[in-house]
């Protein structure tokens, strides 16, 4: 007669019955990507109701002694010898002396301990250093992070064998041993599962010996750095036909170390992703074998593969994407608001017209949301969490975001950053950008199935833990821990409810936020958009069960909403850490605003798309009264953020923080040069223009300037002028159709020496 049974035998046994058949069933697949990592700032995201104390009392990652004097010696060292135009334009490769020299001082080891010849750096350190190189050069940028994300380096530390760590860390930590990873094939690629890829497991001979071990074959492509690796890791299906190791004869996705020397090794000719000249291509393998000791971590490794992948991955897509992404949009806004000051149309900088601050304002809130949300996420990797839904709410957001602010700044430099060559400091960063909105998980993908799809179970207080009491085979067992679970999230759905109604209804007056000066009220925001979002998800799940599987446009407005959670949160976090400085003020503010119109139209999407007409009046009442009100960022707001790009000071040093500056006269060199010189001119130029006096040597003997004045702004007019020019080539340069001019003097006067001979 207790309680507690009645309630478990009597109510929650039906519920159990009826849940088995609603919540959404997993793959084997999805249960080990569900597996994978963990959760942190997201799981309290999805509670509805965040600790903004607990966030804020996290410390932001700092670099070592050691890692900091790596970013000025061998990162800077590096960064100058990096001519992009040449390497993408006349090499189609990275000079032999750049790979020797990122060989010997380890930049492929950055990830690995020191104890096996690595560096042994931070998470924070690797994406530093990636930022940093990205801002220089993408071709290097990705051969320096390939290595050190997902691949055989990051595997074998997780998961290799003692002896396995010994053998080959030491070889990839200093170059001898190039690595690359091949996962994606002709018939898989967002759908790993489908491989075709194999691997049977026989006896074979290898080194003169006969051993139990796997023939392979695959054919995989799009491999980074596969034309030049030495060591290959590769993923396949595992299968024991004649039962060698066990019963079961398909033993799933399995990942094994394939030195690229053994016969029947094919490294295949060159890919050229979207003209970015760094190592890719195809690689196939025809009835290799090898031992079972290089499958990673051993034989009982055998069908573990895809989650040993996505654990990998649940860090590595967190930095290596999303710091490059980072790295780009800082430097279009430090690149586009220079441009866009010393570039004069109707005798004034184009920053100023109000067409041209609306997209400078959204390429600087950009930059600093990005950052933010990079500095955040590596925190929590240097704590040692491996948050897979922000790494995917990362990768996604930040190569999107990218994307944005890369078109914007190719609109306003126009036909500067049109024109290609040695001086187009633009053409080939955006050329980039569909690499990485392809790369580690399609974003069509993550938008439409992971952020949401993983987060909702991941990251929800209750929900994993009644999908696996479902699942448990041992019912009365199972049926215990759903009893507890369940009345567990009934509770807190009660709390949620009452919560978002209070919330909503007030305008976020009455939502909790810490003491954070004028940010305060978006802590109230984002508690208010928290517990609606929680009551949203909850009655989404509850009405829709497994099939919010298949309603991907709702799970990717959920998701988004996630994201914007997410990043928002790291504004703030930025803002706080940096100690609130007003003058960055408007760029948070226009990232906040921004942010908000993006979760209140997709609440407003949510609920004019929910299949349950009665749940989504209901919803609507509670958590969107007033509709979708918040209409963006002010143009007062608009016009003080992108201030922050058009003059120089600490401001817009903060925003664009170490970027790499090497003084080689091209591109970005000259623009900055020219940017400081003509804001030091303004005055000047000012008082030219009030005189109307177009040249400067009569301004000069009519009193207006002084002659040092003049030279000054002669120096930064001609410095803007060389800014402003664009590259051009003589037609043989382009086309080997053309002759050169000496040629085509020694044709005529052949022509002519055999007209008069006849």
């Amino acid at each position: 007669m207790n309680p507690s049974n009645l309630r478990r035998d009597f109510i929650t046994k039906p519920i159990f019955g009826w849940a088995k058949g609603v919540l959404p069933t997993m793959s084997a697949t999805e249960r080990e990507a569900l597996e994978a990592g963990d959760t942190w700032w997201d799981a309290d995201l999805f509670t509805g109701n965040p600790d903004w104390a607990k966030l804020l009392a996290v410390k932001p990652a700092k670099l070592t002694a050691e890692e900091q004097a790596f970013m000025t010696g061998p990162v800077d060292a590096l960064c100058a010898m990096l001519d992009d135009w040449k390497i993408n334009w006349e090499l189609r490769d990275l000079p032999p002396e750049v790979w020797d020299f990122i060989k010997r001082e380890k930049f492929f080891g950055m990830i690995i301990p020191k104890e096996y010849g690595g560096l042994g750096f931070s998470p924070f350190a690797h994406s530093e250093i990636v930022r940093k190189i990205s801002s220089r050069s993408v071709v290097a940028a990705v051969t320096v992070m390939v290595p050190n994300s997902l691949g055989p380096g990051e595997l074998l530390m997780k998961f290799g064998t003692d002896a396995q760590r010994q053998k080959w860390l030491p070889s990839l930590a200093d170059g001898r041993d190039i690595p690359c990873f091949g996962l994606t094939s002709p018939e898989a690629g967002s759908d790993a599962a489908s491989m075709v890829d194999s691997g049977i497991i026989c006896k074979g001979t290898f080194e003169g010996q006969e051993v139990l071990g796997l023939r392979l074959n695959w054919h995989k492509r799009y491999i980074t750095l596969g034309p030049v690796a030495t060591l290959i890791g590769l993923a396949f299906k595992a299968y024991d036909p004649d039962h060698l190791v066990g019963d079961q004869e398909e033993l799933g996705i399995t990942v094994a170390l394939i030195p690229s020397h053994l016969e029947g090794v094919d490294i295949g000719r060159r890919h050229l992703p979207s003209m970015q000249v760094f190592q890719n291509g195809p690689n196939w393998g025809r009835d290799v074998f090898i031992p079972m000791d290089y499958i990673i971590g051993g034989q009982e490794r055998l069908g573990q593969g895809w989650k040993m992948l996505m654990s990998a991955l649940a860090a590595g897509r967190g930095i290596s994407l999303p710091s490059l992404s980072a790295a780009g949009a800082a430097y279009a806004a430090r690149t586009t608001g220079a441009y866009a000051r010393i570039r004069e149309q109707f005798n004034i900088p184009i920053g100023k017209f109000e067409g041209i601050e609306e997209p400078l304002a959204r390429i600087a809130g950009t930059a600093y949301l990005l950052d933010a949300a990079r500095r955040m996420t590596c925190t929590a990797l240097n704590l040692g969490h491996h948050p897979a839904v922000i790494s995917g709410i990362m990768k996604l957001h930040a190569t999107e975001r990218m994307r944005v602010a890369i078109d914007d700044a190719m609109d306003i430099h126009a036909g500067k950053a049109v024109i290609d060559g040695p001086q187009n400091y633009m053409g080939n960063l955006y050329r980039s950008v569909p690499v990485g909105i392809t790369v580690e998980g399609a974003n069509i993908l993550t938008r439409n199935l992971i952020v949401f799809g993983q987060g909702a179970i991941r990251a929800h207080p209750y929900l994993l833990l009644e999908m696996n009491a479902l699942s448990d085979p041992d019912k009365a067992k199972g049926l215990d821990a759903f009893d507890t679970a369940f009345w567990k999230h009934v509770g807190h759905s009660v709390k949620t409810l009452f919560r978002a109604w209070g919330r909503s209804w007030t305008k976020g007056v009455i939502a909790p936020a810490p003491d954070a000066g004028t940010a305060t009220m978006f802590y109230r925001q984002l508690s208010r958009y928290s517990a609606a979002f929680a009551l949203c998800a909850d009655m989404a799940l509850l009405t829709m069960g497994g099939a919010l599987k298949r309603k991907e446009m709702l799970s990717a407005r959920f998701g988004d909403i996630l994201s914007e959670l997410y990043l928002l949160s790291a504004a703030l976090k930025r803002f706080e850490d940096e100690g609130r400085e007003q003058i960055d003020f408007a760029v948070l503010e226009w990232c906040m605003h921004t942010g908000f119109r993006t979760i209140e139209n997709r609440f407003a999407e949510i609920l004019a798309n929910f299949p349950n007409r009665f749940v989504a009046g209901f919803l609507k009442f509670i958590v969107q009264p007033f509709g979708a009100s918040v209409v963006g960022p002010s143009d007062l707001t608009t016009r003080l953020c992108a201030l922050l790009i058009l003059e120089p000071g600490a401001p817009r040093d903060r925003l664009t923080p170490d970027l790499s500056h090497i003084d080689d006269d091209r591109g970005f060199a000259r623009l900055e040069k020219a940017f400081m010189l003509v804001t030091s001119a303004e005055d000047i130029a000012k008082r030219m223009r009030t005189s109307k006096i177009r040249n400067w040597r009569d301004a000069v003997a009519k009193g207006v300037i002084t002659q040092a004045e003049g030279e000054q702004l002669a120096a930064a007019q001609a410095a803007a002028a060389a800014v402003i020019e664009v590259d051009d080539f003589a037609p043989e340069e382009l086309s080997p159709i053309y002759k050169k001019p000496a040629d085509v003097h020694q044709f005529f006067q052949e022509l002519g020496e055999q007209r008069a001979a006849s």
